[in-house]
């Protein structure tokens, strides 16, 4: 009888507590956290049910899962995405660009030292 609402007040604290402002309802975030800590059972209920602005799934039915100019959002998988494919293709160009000046410089290193590069035909003497 001691631990669920301990269980219930803990996790109604820590819910509160990583919300931010903006999405509590009705009293400001302070007060809410004070409400749950004073009283366990209904503070911690009453910040479940009427303290946090909750928003339902993207792939949910509900009213707030429409867009204002009545198109639904959804979830796209990354491979779907073509913001997301452009990103990968652009990282890929640059690391491609990264390795290519790096070898460059190794080569010039290279020759700066004496030692032949892989464009020298002539095989190292012994």
């Amino acid at each position: 009888m001691f631990i669920l609402p301990l269980a219930l007040m803990i996790y109604a604290f820590i819910d509160c507590l990583n919300t931010s402002e903006e999405d509590t309802k009705h009293l400001p975030k302070i007060a809410w956290v004070f409400i749950i800590l004073l009283f366990w059972v209904v503070g911690s209920i009453g910040w479940l049910f009427a303290g946090k602005v909750r928003h339902s799934s993207a792939g949910g039915a509900g009213f707030s899962s429409w867009q204002p100019g009545g198109r639904r959002q959804q979830w796209v998988a990354p491979d779907d995405n073509p913001d997301f494919l452009k990103s990968l293709k652009d990282d890929k160009d640059d690391r491609a660009a990264e390795r290519a000046a790096a070898d460059e410089e190794k080569e010039e290193r290279g020759r700066r030292e004496g030692g032949t590069g892989p464009d020298d035909k002539t095989p190292p003497t012994s």
